[in-house]
């Protein structure tokens, strides 16, 4: 066990694995090298981020066990937000909360979407509520208009991952992009994650024309957190960690605007204080 530095800012998004260990059927991507937290933990240090949060890679389905070992190893620095099966164990459920864990995943990329409002997805949520976790959820922007309100209903906060993914930047004047801006006025439990805009083929300026949308639809900054997205898997040549750095400074250069995001916001939702 280590202790924990003084809170200096919060990356609410990487991953950590290894090529091998057991890695889950039909995945749609393996990687062939290892990311270790104390490499993720180097980068931060270099950028003055002292706190994190890790993502369960889907590659590796409801196996947390690299993220729970990471957590027992920082437990002051580290949370960790997990895959699981919506019948989860209740008993699960406690256990994981007591290492750590703050959240569940939906990486919804390439799947189709399932009825969130069934009997046995609304008692997952319903439950994650209770244990004051949030859902994260990864999927195209047009889309969050019709899926997140099933989920929000539940009285989970709903982080949506990596800007929404709005391929090229958001367009106000597209219809479905419009909807998922309309949504976000009226959601104030959806939080979004100022990430990875390389996933979306968003450069510098489409990044900030994407966040004043978000910002304006979001009534301000209190519902922002930043990640780094690190190792930036599929995307290794083209990103590294203070690149995105750097692009957080460019979208948000007045200092106190970027440590709301990076200290303020994350803090109690990922409940580092």
């Amino acid at each position: 066990m280590t202790s924990s530095p003084p809170l200096s800012g919060i990356d609410t998004h990487a991953h950590i694995f290894d090529p091998r260990a057991l890695m889950a059927p039909g995945r749609r991507y393996a990687p062939s090298y290892t990311a270790t937290v104390e490499a993720w933990l180097g980068h931060m240090a270099r950028a003055g981020v002292s706190h994190g949060v890790l993502v369960q890679p889907s590659f590796y389905g409801t196996d947390n066990h690299l993220l729970a070992e990471a957590l027992a190893a920082y437990p002051q620095r580290l949370r960790g937000i997990a895959v699981l099966d919506p019948a989860v164990a209740e008993r699960t459920l406690a256990e994981m909360d007591a290492q750590g864990f703050v959240g569940a995943r939906l990486n919804l990329v390439g799947k189709e979407l399932e009825d969130y409002t069934s009997r046995e997805w609304q008692r997952f949520f319903h439950r994650l509520a209770e244990i004051g976790w949030q859902v994260e959820i990864q999927r195209a922007f047009e889309d969050f208009a019709q899926l997140l309100p099933a989920i929000s209903r539940a009285g989970c906060a709903v982080m949506i991952d990596h800007f929404g993914l709005p391929q090229g930047g958001i367009d106000a004047a597209n219809p479905a992009h419009a909807a998922t801006l309309d949504m976000l006025r009226q959601t104030p439990n959806a939080w979004v994650k100022l990430s990875a805009p390389y996933r979306s083929g968003q450069d510098a300026a489409r990044a900030s024309v994407s966040l004043a949308h978000l910002r304006a639809a979001c009534g301000g900054l209190g519902r922002f957190v930043w990640g780094s997205d690190w190792p930036h898997t599929q995307h290794e040549k083209a990103a590294s960690y203070a690149q995105q750095v750097a692009r957080l400074e460019q979208l948000l250069p007045d200092p106190d605007d970027r440590r709301r995001v990076l200290v303020e916001n994350p803090a109690a939702l990922f409940r580092f204080t």
